[in-house]
C-alpha cells in the first residue's frame, strides 16, 4: 500500500488559526493513485471555496505512519488532524478533541451509527470514521463445480464436508484457506468465533478471549479442518496476504476475504461467487466490520472552527471520491446510498448488505493494541496446539493489559 512520505502543497503552520494540518496514510500502490493525488484536489477545492484557510498535507506510507506521528507528538508538532488506523492510545493520552467538538451535527447524523459507535471510548465519540470494510466469504466456483458441491456451505459442517469433497478430486491444493498468521490472526479468528456465539469482551466491555464458545470453535477448526488436512498445513504461520495470493491463482477452493479481494480474484481470471460467512448453525448475522480513523488534535495550530470547517466540507462533498478510488467501504450514510444506487458497484453490494449490522474489535479499549499485538503472536497456534490452554493464556496476558491501562 505504500509509497513512501511524500508531502504535497499547502503552507507550513504560519499560526493564524486557519491553517490546517493534516496527517493522512497513503492507500495507493502506485503513483496515479497515490493518496496524494485525493488531498491534493481536496485541499484545491476548500481553499477555493474557502478563502484565507489554508491545508498543509503530508501522506505517509502505512509502515511508517505510526512512528512519524508519535515522533510528532514527541516534539510538540501535533498535527490537527490525523487519518490512520487507530485512535485509543490519542484519546488515553488526552490529545484528541471529541468528535462532536469538530463536527457538525449534520455531518454526525450522516455517520453509520455502527461506525460511529466504534470510535467511541467509554461512550464518547474520539474516532471519526474514515473507510470501512465488512468481510464475506469467497468461493472458487470452478473448484466447487469440479468437486461436486452445488451450493456455497452455509454452516461449519457444510463447509467441512464441501472442503473434503475439494479435497478428494483434488479440486484446489487448498479447499479452505485459513490464515491464522500474524499479519491479521485477530480477523480471521473473530470471524469463527462469531459463528458460535462467541467474541473478544461481554457487554460490560470485560475481555473473553477463553469462553466456552471461543474454545469450541477453535477445537472444531483443529479436529474439522487442520487435522484432516483441509487448509494449510500451519495456519498460524500462514498470512492473510498468502492466503489472497493463492485464492487469486486459483489455488484454494473457499476463504473469509473483504473488497480488496475482489480485484485480485478478476486479475487472475477467477470466477468467483460471494456469500455468507457459515456460522455453527447458519450464516453470520452480523460479520467483522474493519474501519479506518480520522481524529483531531486538540493542540495543533489550527483554531477548532478551521478544524471543523474542513471536516465537515470533506465529510460531505469528498467521500465518494475517496471510497470510488480504492474500491472501499463508505462510513457516511449518504455515500453508501450513492455507491449502492448508481450501479457502478454491483461486486460490493454484498459487502453493503452486511456493513450496518459489522461487529468490530474493542477498539476503544486502549489495551488493545496490546491484546491484538498478542494475540498476532501465538493466537493461531490455538488450532494446533491445546485451544483452552492457548486462549486462557491470551485471557491472562489481556487482564493484565487491560489492568495497566487503567
Amino acid at each position: 500500500m505504500a509509497l513512501g512520505v511524500t508531502a504535497c502543497g499547502g503552507d507550513s503552520g504560519d499560526g493564524d488559526g486557519k491553517t490546517i494540518k493534516l496527517v493522512a496514510a497513503d492507500y495507493g500502490d502506485k503513483a496515479s493513485n497515490a493518496s496524494k493525488v485525493y488531498w491534493n484536489e481536496v485541499k484545491k477545492e476548500f481553499e477555493k471555496a474557502n478563502k484565507g484557510y489554508k491545508v498543509d498535507v503530508q501522506v505517509i506510507n502505512w509502515n511508517d505512519i505510526d512512528k512519524s506521528v508519535k515522533n510528532m507528538i514527541q516534539a510538540g508538532d501535533e498535527p490537527d488532524l490525523l487519518q490512520t488506523g487507530g485512535y485509543a492510545d490519542k484519546v488515553a493520552d488526552d490529545l484528541l478533541y471529541k468528535a462532536d467538538e469538530v463536527l457538525s451535527a449534520e455531518t454526525r447524523d450522516n455517520l453509520i451509527p455502527t461506525f460511529a459507535k466504534a470510535g467511541e471510548v467509554d461512550g464518547t465519540e474520539y474516532g471519526i470514521p474514515w473507510v470501512s470494510s465488512s468481510r464475506v466469504m469467497f468461493y472458487n466456483k470452478d473448484v466447487l463445480k469440479k468437486a461436486g458441491v452445488k451450493t456455497p456451505p452455509k454452516t461449519w459442517d457444510e463447509l467441512a464436508a464441501a472442503a473434503k469433497k475439494i479435497k478428494a478430486k483434488k479440486a484446489a491444493d487448498t479447499p479452505y484457506a485459513l490464515p491464522l498468521g500474524p499479519e491479521e490472526t485477530q480477523g480471521e479468528t473473530l470471524m469463527w468465533e462469531l459463528g458460535n456465539g462467541g467474541g473478544y469482551t461481554d457487554e460490560s466491555g470485560k475481555y473473553t478471549l477463553d469462553s466456552a464458545e471461543n474454545v469450541e470453535t477453535f477445537e472444531w477448526l483443529k479436529k474439522n479442518l487442520v487435522e484432516p488436512g483441509l487448509t494449510y498445513a500451519n495456519p498460524a504461520s500462514t498470512d492473510r496476504k498468502t492466503a489472497f495470493a493463492d485464492f487469486a491463482a486459483g489455488k484454494v477452493g473457499m476463504l473469509n476475504g473483504h473488497p480488496s479481494l475482489i480485484q485480485m480474484a478478476k486479475d487472475g481470471k477467477v470466477d468467483y461467487g460471494v456469500a455468507p460467512i457459515p456460522g455453527k448453525t447458519g450464516p453470520l448475522d452480523s460479520t467483522l466490520g474493519v474501519a479506518d480513523w480520522m481524529m483531531a488534535f486538540k493542540d495543533g495550530g489550527a483554531e477548532k472552527e478551521a478544524v471543523k470547517k474542513f471536516l465537515d466540507f470533506t465529510y460531505s462533498k469528498k467521500m465518494l471520491a475517496f471510497d470510488e478510488m480504492y474500491n472501499l467501504m463508505p462510513v457516511t450514510q449518504d455515500v453508501l446510498k450513492q455507491m449502492q444506487g448508481n450501479g457502478k458497484h454491483k461486486d460490493l453490494e454484498p459487502f453493503f448488505e452486511v456493513l450496518p449490522k459489522a461487529k468490530f474489535y474493542p477498539l476503544g479499549d486502549t489495551s488493545w493494541d496490546v491484546v491484538s499485538a498478542e494475540m498476532k503472536k501465538t493466537g493461531g497456534k490455538a488450532v494446533s496446539d491445546d485451544p483452552k490452554q492457548v486462549l486462557g493464556d491470551l485471557q491472562k496476558k489481556a487482564e493484565t493489559a487491560a489492568a495497566e491501562a487503567k
